[in-house]
């Protein structure tokens, strides 16, 4: 039986649920249940930026994000979706905050008037393997006492393998956001008000991954998509393997190696062994080496 409802990690639905002037409300409601602010002070309104973000050199790279937009204070967000686990994503989420805050800066601004850059990401592996919690918050402490003096920057991490809840386990609203992202594909219509409560923004969330309300070239592109991401996680897979053969293989030939080496030594003793019995029996040094294959050198040495 087809689900109704899409999956929102999918890229193209991830922005046609958050990424859209239509479902900007959706956007402001998901990022003011999700993040905890410094000042308490909730999102009233966004205005969405072009999410190329530009390189200073040319030379330089260019990077593209999910979503981007700043609040009626001027403070800017980025939202992204990653479902392949890669390497150096943590580094790669403060290389997208450093290039908003940077961008921020037009000719003749002041340092003082660059505002906070808050960066959210739902994952769809572990990023932290040894933190227990599915929701991480980072921000720039004093070493010592803890204060937070360097207050513009802050990264907020969800997650999902670590979320077990059930529909029936949800307690909040962020447990609601949380379950929309791992289950929404398996959601029934039946499951619906169970998931969701009364939050009427989560409803149209789901109803935005309403497979029947989408048209053919929409669809199209999400499979699209759809494939890209199972290609990528296809040619990972496809790396790891070769890389276990080879891993493998290179594990064999050390072992054969170190066992050559062991056996070799291991003759090489008994050689010894022997040229000193035959010393000891007073056979002249030539003809001990004749008998053991040891150097006159070596067999000179046994000898003091």
């Amino acid at each position: 039986m087809i689900s109704k409802f899409l999956d929102p990690k999918n890229d193209v639905a991830f922005k046609k649920i958050f990424g859209t002037e239509k479902n900007k409300d959706i956007l402001i409601h998901f990022l003011n249940d999700m993040i905890t602010f410094r000042e308490k002070s909730p999102i009233q309104d966004v205005t969405f930026l072009k999410t190329i973000q530009d390189p200073e050199v040319a030379a330089k790279k260019t990077s593209i994000v999910d979503i981007l937009c700043k609040d009626e204070k001027g403070n800017q967000y980025i939202v992204e979706m990653q479902v392949a686990k890669e390497k150096g994503f943590e580094k790669r989420a403060q290389y997208y905050a450093c290039k908003a805050y940077v961008s921020q800066m037009v000719k003749k601004g002041q340092y003082e008037d660059l505002k906070e850059v808050i960066f959210l990401a739902m994952t769809d592996f572990e990023m932290f393997p040894n933190r227990k919690g599915y929701k991480s918050e980072h921000v720039i402490l004093d070493k010592e006492t803890h204060e937070h003096h360097l207050k513009d920057f802050s990264f907020t991490f969800f997650e999902l393998p670590k979320f077990h809840k059930n529909m029936n386990e949800l307690e909040n609203v962020e447990e609601r956001w949380m379950y929309f992202f791992k289950h929404a594909e398996e959601t029934s219509e039946k499951d619906l008000h169970t998931i969701i409560g009364s939050d009427e923004v989560i409803e149209r969330a789901y109803e935005e991954l309403n497979r029947f309300s989408w048209n053919e070239t929409e669809m199209r592109t999400y499979e699209q998509a759809e494939k890209h991401e199972w290609d990528q996680i296809a040619i990972m897979d496809q790396k790891f393997d070769e890389g276990l053969v080879v891993g493998i293989k290179k594990g064999i030939e050390k072992g054969r190696e170190e066992e050559r080496a062991a056996g070799e030594k291991k003759r090489h003793t008994e050689r010894q062994e022997t040229a000193k019995i035959l010393l000891a029996q007073g056979v002249s040094i030539e003809i001990v080496a004749r008998a053991t294959s040891l150097s006159k050198e070596e067999i000179q040495k046994l000898l003091s």
